[in-house]
């Protein structure tokens, strides 16, 4: 039986879910969905309260829906770190690359060494490597729905999904899913909608300030990962 798991995106760059080049990536950050999910999992990702959008204002996007992925495939990061190596290289982060979505790749873990991976320079640093490797796998999707700043909200009757706090919320209800697939597949697939909220950090010349934000915010978030069980 699938199993929904839900949490509040604070930070929605590009990187942390990866939506772009046709396939949907988690491979950093949430490191206790990425351990434990399975293929027919769907991962969703809501706004933040406090979210800031591209023209520096906060606005209050939760119970929003930025992102839902039905999981197709999973594999450890060594093997994403293959994949991408000899079949998607655009998720290899290029930080000067004048494609800022190149900037945002989330395979950030070489293992083209052996087995202790190096860490390639993009969205995280040294202190996230722990919390990166924790989740032990990479969560691929080619069924995704990527809306970034332009959220949608969810019915009242899909509002159990979300959990307005810290740590993710893990849904079992077979009832409340189907229901959540419903609604969401009148939504058009493997798009993406709108464009990450915090694009605008990772546009034109940047400074290495951009990206140690990035680590250090998704660190706050990973450290602390628990789960809360709705079934």
């Amino acid at each position: 039986m699938a199993n929904l798991y839900s949490y509040v995106l604070r930070y929605d760059n590009g990187s942390a879910p990866n939506p772009f080049w046709g396939i949907c990536t988690l491979s950093i950050c949430k490191p206790a969905i990425r351990r434990t999910a399975s293929v027919g999992d769907w991962v969703v990702g809501t706004g933040s309260a406090n979210a800031e959008c591209h023209d520096g204002q906060i606005r209050d996007l939760s119970s929003r829906v930025v992102y839902a992925m039905k999981i197709t495939k999973i594999m450890s990061l060594e093997k994403y770190d293959e994949f991408c190596r000899e079949k998607l290289s655009a998720k290899i982060p290029d930080i000067r690359n004048t494609d800022w979505r190149r900037r945002v790749g989330d395979c950030i873990y070489d293992y083209s060494g052996g087995p202790i991976p190096c860490l390639r320079p993009g969205v995280h640093f040294e202190e996230n490597i722990a919390t990166d490797l924790g989740g032990k796998r990479s969560l691929l999707s080619t069924h995704f729905y990527y809306f970034g700043e332009q959220t949608v909200d969810l019915p009242n009757y899909l509002r159990p999904i979300v959990l307005e706090r810290q740590n993710h919320r893990k849904i079992r209800d077979a009832k409340l899913i189907a229901s959540f697939e419903r609604w969401i597949q009148s939504y058009s697939l493997n798009s993406i909608l709108g464009e990450p909220m915090l694009k605008h950090r990772f546009v034109g010349r940047i400074s290495e300030r951009a990206f140690t934000n990035c680590g250090s915010c998704h660190l706050q978030e990973d450290e602390n990962e628990g789960e809360e069980t709705i079934c």
